[in-house]
Protein backbone atom coordinates (compact mmCIF):
# COMPACT_ATOMS: atom_id res chain seq x y z
CA UNK A 1 0.00 0.00 0.00
CA UNK A 2 0.67 3.66 -0.74
CA UNK A 3 1.86 5.53 2.81
CA UNK A 4 -1.54 7.76 2.62
CA UNK A 5 -3.49 4.74 2.14
CA UNK A 6 -1.95 2.16 4.77
CA UNK A 7 -1.97 5.22 7.26
CA UNK A 8 -5.74 5.73 6.98
CA UNK A 9 -5.66 2.13 6.81
CA UNK A 10 -4.48 2.33 10.81
CA UNK A 11 -6.26 5.09 11.68
CA UNK A 12 -9.26 3.66 10.61
CA UNK A 13 -8.63 0.52 12.33
CA UNK A 14 -8.13 2.40 15.32
CA UNK A 15 -10.76 4.79 15.29
CA UNK A 16 -13.37 1.99 14.71
CA UNK A 17 -12.26 0.28 17.59
CA UNK A 18 -12.17 3.25 19.85
CA UNK A 19 -15.56 3.99 18.44
CA UNK A 20 -17.48 1.23 20.63
CA UNK A 21 -15.54 1.74 23.70
CA UNK A 22 -16.79 5.40 23.21
CA UNK A 23 -20.51 4.96 22.25
CA UNK A 24 -20.58 2.59 25.37
CA UNK A 25 -18.86 4.90 27.67
CA UNK A 26 -21.40 8.01 26.55
CA UNK A 27 -24.45 5.91 26.55
CA UNK A 28 -24.16 3.75 29.52
CA UNK A 29 -24.00 6.77 32.46
CA UNK A 30 -27.29 7.48 30.70
CA UNK A 31 -28.83 4.37 31.36
CA UNK A 32 -27.46 3.90 34.46
CA UNK A 33 -29.22 7.38 35.93
CA UNK A 34 -32.59 6.46 34.29
CA UNK A 35 -32.59 3.18 35.98
CA UNK A 36 -31.76 5.00 39.06
CA UNK A 37 -34.62 7.29 38.56
CA UNK A 38 -36.60 4.12 37.63
CA UNK A 39 -36.05 2.49 41.03
CA UNK A 40 -36.88 5.64 43.16
CA UNK A 41 -40.12 6.44 41.09
CA UNK A 42 -41.49 2.78 40.95
CA UNK A 43 -40.11 2.13 44.47
CA UNK A 44 -38.65 -1.30 43.20
CA UNK A 45 -35.11 -2.02 44.10
CA UNK A 46 -34.64 -4.43 41.00
CA UNK A 47 -33.93 -0.88 39.14
CA UNK A 48 -30.69 -0.08 41.78
CA UNK A 49 -29.61 -3.84 41.18
CA UNK A 50 -29.97 -3.00 37.44
CA UNK A 51 -27.73 0.14 37.86
CA UNK A 52 -25.44 -1.41 40.08
CA UNK A 53 -24.23 -4.08 37.60
CA UNK A 54 -24.27 -1.78 34.78
CA UNK A 55 -21.79 -0.11 36.47
CA UNK A 56 -19.83 -3.01 37.18
CA UNK A 57 -19.53 -3.14 33.26
CA UNK A 58 -18.92 0.38 32.45
CA UNK A 59 -15.83 0.63 35.04
CA UNK A 60 -14.35 -1.95 32.46
CA UNK A 61 -15.54 -0.74 29.42
CA UNK A 62 -14.18 3.20 30.62
CA UNK A 63 -10.83 1.53 31.58
CA UNK A 64 -10.27 0.12 27.80
CA UNK A 65 -11.89 3.27 26.38
CA UNK A 66 -9.18 5.62 27.65
CA UNK A 67 -6.20 3.39 25.97
CA UNK A 68 -8.07 3.39 22.97
CA UNK A 69 -8.90 7.02 22.78
CA UNK A 70 -5.30 8.02 23.79
CA UNK A 71 -3.94 5.42 21.06
CA UNK A 72 -5.91 7.49 18.83
CA UNK A 73 -4.70 10.95 20.10
CA UNK A 74 -1.24 9.62 19.68
CA UNK A 75 -1.79 8.36 16.38
CA UNK A 76 -3.18 11.92 15.05
CA UNK A 77 0.31 13.14 15.82
CA UNK A 78 2.19 10.22 14.43
CA UNK A 79 0.22 10.00 11.37
CA UNK A 80 -1.17 13.18 10.11
CA UNK A 81 1.17 15.83 10.73
CA UNK A 82 0.42 18.69 8.71
CA UNK A 83 -3.07 17.98 9.86
CA UNK A 84 -1.72 18.38 13.76
CA UNK A 85 -0.22 21.32 12.91
CA UNK A 86 -3.20 23.63 11.54
CA UNK A 87 -5.35 22.34 14.35
CA UNK A 88 -3.00 23.91 17.40
CA UNK A 89 -3.28 27.07 15.61
CA UNK A 90 -7.08 27.05 14.69
CA UNK A 91 -9.13 24.23 16.67
CA UNK A 92 -7.25 23.35 19.55
CA UNK A 93 -10.15 24.45 22.18
CA UNK A 94 -11.93 21.72 22.00
CA UNK A 95 -9.12 19.58 22.60
CA UNK A 96 -8.36 21.76 25.74
CA UNK A 97 -11.76 22.07 27.64
CA UNK A 98 -12.28 18.25 26.80
CA UNK A 99 -9.92 17.49 30.13
CA UNK A 100 -11.95 19.01 31.95
CA UNK A 101 -14.98 17.25 30.97
CA UNK A 102 -13.23 14.24 31.80
CA UNK A 103 -12.44 15.18 34.83
CA UNK A 104 -15.64 15.56 35.37
CA UNK A 105 -16.78 12.39 34.14
CA UNK A 106 -13.61 10.61 36.49
CA UNK A 107 -14.52 12.39 39.37
CA UNK A 108 -18.31 11.54 39.56
CA UNK A 109 -17.82 8.18 38.97
CA UNK A 110 -15.45 7.58 41.76
CA UNK A 111 -18.37 9.12 43.74
CA UNK A 112 -20.92 7.28 42.27
CA UNK A 113 -18.68 3.99 42.89
CA UNK A 114 -17.54 4.59 46.14
CA UNK A 115 -20.09 6.89 47.89
CA UNK A 116 -23.25 5.15 46.71
CA UNK A 117 -24.15 3.15 48.88
CA UNK A 118 -23.22 5.96 51.91
CA UNK A 119 -25.12 9.20 50.59
CA UNK A 120 -29.01 10.10 50.00
CA UNK A 121 -30.72 8.30 46.56
CA UNK A 122 -30.80 12.42 45.38
CA UNK A 123 -27.24 12.57 45.92
CA UNK A 124 -26.48 8.95 44.59
CA UNK A 125 -28.23 10.20 41.42
CA UNK A 126 -26.94 13.76 40.89
CA UNK A 127 -24.03 12.23 40.92
CA UNK A 128 -24.73 9.41 38.18
CA UNK A 129 -26.33 12.16 36.05
CA UNK A 130 -23.01 13.94 36.38
CA UNK A 131 -20.96 11.35 34.86
CA UNK A 132 -23.36 11.60 31.67
CA UNK A 133 -22.81 14.84 31.08
CA UNK A 134 -19.13 14.81 31.58
CA UNK A 135 -19.21 11.54 28.81
CA UNK A 136 -21.77 13.51 26.76
CA UNK A 137 -19.57 16.52 27.27
CA UNK A 138 -16.05 15.08 26.18
CA UNK A 139 -17.41 12.77 22.99
CA UNK A 140 -19.00 16.52 22.21
CA UNK A 141 -16.26 18.79 22.09
CA UNK A 142 -14.30 16.04 19.89
CA UNK A 143 -16.98 15.73 17.68
CA UNK A 144 -16.61 19.24 17.27
CA UNK A 145 -12.99 18.95 15.66
CA UNK A 146 -14.76 16.71 12.84
CA UNK A 147 -17.28 18.95 12.49
CA UNK A 148 -14.50 21.73 11.74
CA UNK A 149 -12.73 19.49 9.31
CA UNK A 150 -16.13 19.37 7.32
CA UNK A 151 -16.66 22.61 7.42
CA UNK A 152 -13.88 24.54 8.29
CA UNK A 153 -14.00 28.38 9.40
CA UNK A 154 -12.32 31.15 11.59
CA UNK A 155 -9.06 31.05 9.55
CA UNK A 156 -7.52 31.76 6.49
CA UNK A 157 -5.05 30.09 4.64
CA UNK A 158 -1.81 32.02 3.27
CA UNK A 159 0.77 30.09 0.89
CA UNK A 160 0.12 26.98 3.68
CA UNK A 161 -0.05 28.94 6.78
CA UNK A 162 -3.12 29.45 8.44
CA UNK A 163 -3.32 33.46 9.58
CA UNK A 164 -5.98 35.72 10.67
CA UNK A 165 -7.44 32.93 13.29
CA UNK A 166 -10.63 33.20 15.41
CA UNK A 167 -10.64 30.09 17.64
CA UNK A 168 -14.18 30.39 18.73
CA UNK A 169 -15.21 30.93 15.12
CA UNK A 170 -13.85 27.74 14.42
CA UNK A 171 -15.41 26.14 17.45
CA UNK A 172 -19.06 27.51 16.29
CA UNK A 173 -18.60 25.94 12.90
CA UNK A 174 -21.93 25.16 10.92
CA UNK A 175 -21.38 21.58 11.08
CA UNK A 176 -21.04 21.58 15.03
CA UNK A 177 -25.09 21.49 15.71
CA UNK A 178 -26.17 18.55 13.51
CA UNK A 179 -22.82 16.55 14.12
CA UNK A 180 -23.08 17.24 18.40
CA UNK A 181 -27.18 15.98 18.25
CA UNK A 182 -26.44 13.01 15.72
CA UNK A 183 -23.75 11.62 17.50
CA UNK A 184 -25.34 11.96 20.88
CA UNK A 185 -28.99 10.65 20.39
CA UNK A 186 -27.63 7.71 18.14
CA UNK A 187 -24.99 6.68 21.04
CA UNK A 188 -27.98 6.82 23.46
CA UNK A 189 -29.80 4.53 20.92
CA UNK A 190 -27.38 2.11 20.37
CA UNK A 191 -26.46 1.42 24.06
CA UNK A 192 -29.87 0.58 24.58
CA UNK A 193 -30.72 -1.32 22.38
CA UNK A 194 -27.45 -3.63 23.62
CA UNK A 195 -28.81 -3.63 27.23
CA UNK A 196 -32.28 -4.72 25.85
CA UNK A 197 -30.21 -7.40 23.21
CA UNK A 198 -28.41 -8.55 26.29
CA UNK A 199 -31.78 -9.05 28.48
CA UNK A 200 -33.73 -10.54 25.66
CA UNK A 201 -30.92 -13.10 25.56
CA UNK A 202 -31.23 -13.42 28.90
CA UNK A 203 -34.55 -14.45 28.71
CA UNK A 204 -34.13 -16.71 25.81
CA UNK A 205 -32.13 -18.92 28.28
CA UNK A 206 -33.76 -22.30 29.31
CA UNK A 207 -31.42 -22.37 32.32
CA UNK A 208 -33.60 -19.21 33.66
CA UNK A 209 -36.73 -20.56 35.75
CA UNK A 210 -36.33 -18.37 38.77
CA UNK A 211 -39.80 -16.08 38.29
CA UNK A 212 -37.89 -12.77 40.39
CA UNK A 213 -34.78 -12.96 38.03
CA UNK A 214 -37.04 -13.44 34.84
CA UNK A 215 -38.91 -10.31 36.08
CA UNK A 216 -35.35 -8.32 36.38
CA UNK A 217 -34.87 -8.70 32.96
CA UNK A 218 -38.35 -8.15 31.69
CA UNK A 219 -37.65 -4.73 33.56
CA UNK A 220 -34.43 -4.14 32.15
CA UNK A 221 -35.90 -5.24 28.46
CA UNK A 222 -39.01 -2.80 28.35
CA UNK A 223 -36.93 0.16 30.01
CA UNK A 224 -34.22 -0.14 27.45
CA UNK A 225 -36.39 -0.57 24.91
CA UNK A 226 -38.66 2.31 25.34
CA UNK A 227 -35.42 4.62 26.03
CA UNK A 228 -34.27 2.50 22.26
CA UNK A 229 -37.20 3.51 20.94
CA UNK A 230 -37.17 7.22 21.86
CA UNK A 231 -33.98 7.27 20.72
CA UNK A 232 -34.33 6.03 17.66
CA UNK A 233 -36.75 8.36 16.64
CA UNK A 234 -34.66 11.42 17.89
CA UNK A 235 -31.94 10.00 15.75
CA UNK A 236 -33.99 9.98 12.51
CA UNK A 237 -35.06 13.37 13.04
CA UNK A 238 -31.03 14.29 13.33
CA UNK A 239 -30.26 12.24 10.47
CA UNK A 240 -32.95 14.14 8.69
CA UNK A 241 -31.47 17.90 9.85
CA UNK A 242 -28.03 16.55 9.06
CA UNK A 243 -29.52 15.36 5.35
CA UNK A 244 -30.76 19.12 4.84
CA UNK A 245 -27.57 20.26 6.02
CA UNK A 246 -24.87 18.26 3.35
CA UNK A 247 -27.59 19.56 0.80
CA UNK A 248 -26.59 23.11 1.66
CA UNK A 249 -22.94 22.44 2.80
CA UNK A 250 -21.84 19.51 1.62
CA UNK A 251 -23.58 18.73 -1.46
CA UNK A 252 -21.16 16.84 -3.17
CA UNK A 253 -21.24 13.88 0.41
CA UNK A 254 -24.87 14.01 -0.51
CA UNK A 255 -24.49 12.95 -3.72
CA UNK A 256 -22.12 10.54 -3.42
CA UNK A 257 -24.34 9.23 -0.52
CA UNK A 258 -27.28 8.75 -2.77
CA UNK A 259 -24.81 8.00 -5.92
CA UNK A 260 -26.85 10.93 -8.10
CA UNK A 261 -24.56 12.21 -10.76
CA UNK A 262 -26.68 14.70 -12.74
CA UNK A 263 -28.19 17.89 -11.12
CA UNK A 264 -31.77 18.04 -11.08
CA UNK A 265 -35.49 18.97 -9.80
CA UNK A 266 -37.64 16.00 -8.25
CA UNK A 267 -34.51 13.89 -7.86
CA UNK A 268 -35.39 10.24 -6.47
CA UNK A 269 -34.31 9.14 -3.21
CA UNK A 270 -32.64 5.16 -4.42
CA UNK A 271 -32.13 2.44 -1.63
CA UNK A 272 -30.31 -0.13 -1.92
CA UNK A 273 -28.32 -0.83 -5.41
CA UNK A 274 -24.92 -0.84 -6.74
CA UNK A 275 -23.11 2.71 -7.73
CA UNK A 276 -21.63 2.60 -11.00
CA UNK A 277 -19.47 5.51 -11.81
CA UNK A 278 -19.14 4.22 -15.32
CA UNK A 279 -22.41 4.63 -16.45
CA UNK A 280 -23.17 6.62 -13.61
CA UNK A 281 -26.31 4.96 -12.82
CA UNK A 282 -26.95 2.35 -9.51
CA UNK A 283 -27.58 -1.48 -10.60
CA UNK A 284 -30.75 -3.03 -9.00
CA UNK A 285 -31.61 0.19 -6.31
CA UNK A 286 -34.92 0.84 -5.03
CA UNK A 287 -36.05 4.54 -6.17
CA UNK A 288 -38.35 6.57 -4.73
CA UNK A 289 -39.50 9.63 -7.16
CA UNK A 290 -38.88 12.64 -5.88
CA UNK A 291 -38.20 12.16 -2.22
CA UNK A 292 -34.56 13.24 -2.46
CA UNK A 293 -35.51 16.60 -3.73
CA UNK A 294 -38.18 16.85 -0.71
CA UNK A 295 -36.03 15.40 1.77
CA UNK A 296 -32.92 17.81 0.77
CA UNK A 297 -35.10 21.06 0.93
CA UNK A 298 -38.11 20.32 1.75
CA UNK A 299 -39.55 20.68 -1.93
CA UNK A 300 -40.26 17.99 -3.85
CA UNK A 301 -39.04 19.79 -7.29
CA UNK A 302 -35.85 21.27 -5.38
CA UNK A 303 -32.74 21.53 -7.10
CA UNK A 304 -30.29 18.61 -5.58
CA UNK A 305 -26.82 18.76 -7.13
CA UNK A 306 -25.29 15.53 -8.33
CA UNK A 307 -21.86 14.81 -8.40
CA UNK A 308 -21.15 15.87 -12.10
CA UNK A 309 -21.32 19.57 -10.28
CA UNK A 310 -17.90 18.74 -9.30
CA UNK A 311 -14.25 18.16 -10.59
CA UNK A 312 -13.79 14.09 -10.79
CA UNK A 313 -10.44 14.59 -8.34
CA UNK A 314 -12.87 15.78 -5.53
CA UNK A 315 -15.39 13.02 -5.54
CA UNK A 316 -15.80 10.47 -2.45
CA UNK A 317 -15.32 6.83 -3.19
CA UNK A 318 -18.48 5.61 -4.26
CA UNK A 319 -19.09 2.82 -1.84
CA UNK A 320 -20.36 5.23 0.24
CA UNK A 321 -23.95 4.68 -0.86
CA UNK A 322 -23.66 1.50 1.03
CA UNK A 323 -22.44 2.47 4.23
CA UNK A 324 -25.38 5.20 4.19
CA UNK A 325 -27.69 2.96 3.07
CA UNK A 326 -26.85 0.44 5.78
CA UNK A 327 -26.82 3.20 8.97
CA UNK A 328 -30.40 4.70 8.20
CA UNK A 329 -31.59 1.11 7.33
CA UNK A 330 -30.89 -0.81 10.54
CA UNK A 331 -31.60 2.60 12.51
CA UNK A 332 -35.38 2.45 10.91
CA UNK A 333 -35.24 -1.63 11.87
CA UNK A 334 -34.31 -0.12 15.18
CA UNK A 335 -37.46 1.79 15.74
CA UNK A 336 -39.98 -0.70 14.13
CA UNK A 337 -38.52 -3.85 16.77
CA UNK A 338 -38.86 -0.56 19.55
CA UNK A 339 -42.63 0.12 17.91
CA UNK A 340 -43.33 -3.99 17.26
CA UNK A 341 -42.29 -4.23 21.20
CA UNK A 342 -44.97 -1.54 22.28
CA UNK A 343 -47.41 -3.22 20.12
CA UNK A 344 -47.42 -6.73 21.84
CA UNK A 345 -47.02 -5.06 24.83
CA UNK A 346 -50.50 -3.39 25.05
CA UNK A 347 -51.95 -6.38 23.05
CA UNK A 348 -50.59 -8.87 26.19
CA UNK A 349 -50.50 -6.44 29.00
CA UNK A 350 -52.33 -8.38 31.09
CA UNK A 351 -49.83 -11.46 30.75
CA UNK A 352 -47.35 -12.38 32.84
CA UNK A 353 -45.14 -13.29 29.07
CA UNK A 354 -45.45 -10.33 27.37
CA UNK A 355 -42.90 -11.46 24.35
CA UNK A 356 -42.97 -14.67 22.01
CA UNK A 357 -39.08 -15.90 21.87
CA UNK A 358 -39.62 -15.25 17.98
CA UNK A 359 -39.75 -10.74 19.57
CA UNK A 360 -36.75 -12.04 21.76
CA UNK A 361 -34.30 -13.20 18.92
CA UNK A 362 -35.52 -9.77 16.93
CA UNK A 363 -34.33 -7.65 20.14
CA UNK A 364 -31.08 -9.82 20.53
CA UNK A 365 -30.40 -9.20 16.97
CA UNK A 366 -30.76 -5.49 16.94
CA UNK A 367 -28.09 -4.67 19.40
CA UNK A 368 -25.13 -6.17 17.82
CA UNK A 369 -26.90 -4.11 14.48
CA UNK A 370 -27.20 -0.97 16.33
CA UNK A 371 -23.31 -1.30 16.84
CA UNK A 372 -22.70 -1.96 13.15
CA UNK A 373 -25.00 0.97 12.66
CA UNK A 374 -22.40 3.00 14.17
CA UNK A 375 -19.68 1.81 12.83
CA UNK A 376 -20.89 2.46 9.42
CA UNK A 377 -22.22 5.98 10.23
CA UNK A 378 -18.71 6.48 11.27
CA UNK A 379 -16.75 5.07 8.59
CA UNK A 380 -19.26 6.81 5.78
CA UNK A 381 -18.82 9.98 8.01
CA UNK A 382 -14.97 10.12 7.39
CA UNK A 383 -14.49 8.40 3.95
CA UNK A 384 -17.53 10.72 2.53
CA UNK A 385 -15.39 13.34 3.11
CA UNK A 386 -12.32 12.29 1.04
CA UNK A 387 -10.35 13.29 -0.88
CA UNK A 388 -10.21 16.02 1.72
CA UNK A 389 -9.09 16.02 5.71
CA UNK A 390 -9.73 19.52 6.25
CA UNK A 391 -12.26 20.25 3.60
CA UNK A 392 -11.18 22.87 0.85
CA UNK A 393 -7.78 23.27 2.62
CA UNK A 394 -5.74 20.46 3.82
CA UNK A 395 -6.15 17.32 1.30
CA UNK A 396 -5.48 13.69 2.94
CA UNK A 397 -2.78 13.03 0.72
CA UNK A 398 -0.93 16.60 1.88
CA UNK A 399 -1.42 15.83 5.82
CA UNK A 400 0.29 12.24 5.79
CA UNK A 401 3.15 11.15 7.49
CA UNK A 402 6.44 10.47 5.42
CA UNK A 403 7.35 7.77 7.85
CA UNK A 404 8.28 4.43 6.20
CA UNK A 405 7.02 2.72 9.24
CA UNK A 406 3.53 2.80 8.73
CA UNK A 407 3.17 -1.17 8.13
CA UNK A 408 4.91 -1.85 10.73
CA UNK A 409 2.52 0.70 12.92
CA UNK A 410 -0.59 -1.49 11.86
CA UNK A 411 1.00 -5.00 12.21
CA UNK A 412 1.96 -3.32 16.12
CA UNK A 413 -1.52 -1.95 16.56
CA UNK A 414 -3.60 -4.68 15.41
CA UNK A 415 -1.85 -6.76 17.88
CA UNK A 416 -2.92 -4.71 20.10
CA UNK A 417 -6.33 -4.50 19.42
CA UNK A 418 -7.34 -8.58 19.36
CA UNK A 419 -5.29 -8.33 22.91
CA UNK A 420 -7.41 -5.67 24.20
CA UNK A 421 -10.71 -6.79 22.58
CA UNK A 422 -10.13 -10.72 24.11
CA UNK A 423 -9.39 -8.84 27.30
CA UNK A 424 -12.35 -7.36 27.59
CA UNK A 425 -14.56 -10.05 26.90
CA UNK A 426 -12.56 -12.03 29.34
CA UNK A 427 -12.96 -9.53 31.94
CA UNK A 428 -16.69 -9.20 31.58
CA UNK A 429 -17.23 -12.56 31.27
CA UNK A 430 -14.88 -13.40 34.62
CA UNK A 431 -16.65 -10.72 36.47
CA UNK A 432 -20.64 -11.50 35.72
CA UNK A 433 -19.65 -15.50 36.27
CA UNK A 434 -18.24 -14.99 39.50
CA UNK A 435 -21.20 -12.34 40.44
CA UNK A 436 -24.08 -14.48 39.22
CA UNK A 437 -27.67 -12.61 39.64
CA UNK A 438 -29.27 -13.92 42.80
CA UNK A 439 -32.78 -14.23 43.60
CA UNK A 440 -31.98 -12.90 47.20
CA UNK A 441 -30.60 -9.46 45.46
CA UNK A 442 -34.18 -8.83 43.99
CA UNK A 443 -37.02 -7.62 44.96
CA UNK A 444 -40.72 -9.51 44.79
CA UNK A 445 -41.47 -9.75 41.33
CA UNK A 446 -43.78 -6.71 40.54
CA UNK A 447 -46.10 -7.30 37.59
CA UNK A 448 -44.21 -6.26 34.47
CA UNK A 449 -46.66 -3.32 33.23
CA UNK A 450 -45.28 -1.28 36.13
CA UNK A 451 -42.48 -0.19 34.26
CA UNK A 452 -41.91 3.61 34.95
CA UNK A 453 -41.68 4.04 30.88
CA UNK A 454 -44.49 2.81 28.88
Amino acid sequence: MANTEMARALFGMSLGFHIIFATLGVGLPLMIAIAEVSGVLTKDSDYAQLAKRWTKGFVILLGVGVVTGTIVAVQLSLLWPAFMRMVGQVIALPFLIEVFAFFLEALFTAVYIYAADRVRPAVRIASAFLVSLGSALSALLITDVNAFMNTPRGFTLDHGKAVDIHPWQAVFNPAMATEMLHVLVSAYMTVAFVLAAIAAWKLLSPKLADAKVRAYHQKALMLMLSIGGIMAIFTAIAGDLSGKFLAQYQPIKLAAAEGLFNTTTHAPLVIGGIVDGGTQQILGGIELPSLLSFLATDRLDGVVQGLNAFPRSDWPPLFVHLLFDLMVGIGSICIGVALLAWIMKTIRRKQTVLFGNWLLWIIAAAGPLSVLAIESGWVFAEIARQPWTIVGFLRTADAVTSSPDVGLFFILFLTLYLVLAVGTVLALRAYFRLHPLNSEDLSISQPIREVWLP
